[in-house]
């Protein structure tokens, strides 16, 4: 099994921690992972990405050039990963901030979801992360919901596990809510 992902958007919008907390529900199952984020100096509205590759076996390189898989949350980040996922890969498109009229592409799998609108609705726009990664679970069926939720109290630091049941529903409402785009 190989899993090899691209996450980008704003910085602000928990990219990093997106891909993080992808890289804990794979070492929760004893995967192999790794997580290399990269990001500008302007940090908060400046873009960030991260590439998680999840594998049975060892990863030879953190660096993902072709995606299979991916999150994208905001339209400069859509123009520079559509070019670059691989043939048949399937990605998942905020459309609360990505058009759907923006994709070009019809031999990659778009998924959109308002997953910055669902974070208001929960009342918190910081779990739009966890809608993002409960849908790319839901298309790609690396992981469970359960071990999704399960993962959340070793991704997250301690003084924010009062934030668990949030990430939980921000987590099922993306998991339940997405659709394919093309």
């Amino acid at each position: 099994m190989m899993f090899d992902s691209v996450m980008a958007g704003f910085g602000g919008q928990g990219i990093l921690s997106a891909g993080m907390m992808l890289a804990h529900m794979a070492a929760s199952q004893d995967y192999h992972v790794t997580w290399f984020p990269s990001y500008g100096a302007e940090q908060r509205g400046g873009t960030a990405n991260c590439n998680v590759v999840i594998s049975d076996m060892e990863i030879g390189s953190p660096i993902v050039t072709r995606p299979g898989h991916g999150i994208i949350m905001n339209m400069p980040s859509f123009q520079k990963f559509e070019p670059r996922f691989a043939e048949g890969a399937k990605a998942v498109l905020d459309t609360a901030l990505v058009g759907k009229e923006a994709i070009t592409r019809q031999d990659v799998k778009f998924y959109g979801i308002g997953a910055s609108d669902i974070a208001r609705e929960l009342g918190n726009i910081k779990v739009a992360n966890m809608v993002m990664i409960g849908a790319l679970l839901s298309v790609s069926e690396l992981f469970t919901l359960e071990t999704a939720c399960s993962a959340l109290k070793h991704a997250l630091p301690e003084k924010h596990h009062h934030l668990i049941p949030l990430n939980e529903e921000a987590l099922r409402k993306g998991f339940a809510q997405n659709s394919l785009l093309n």
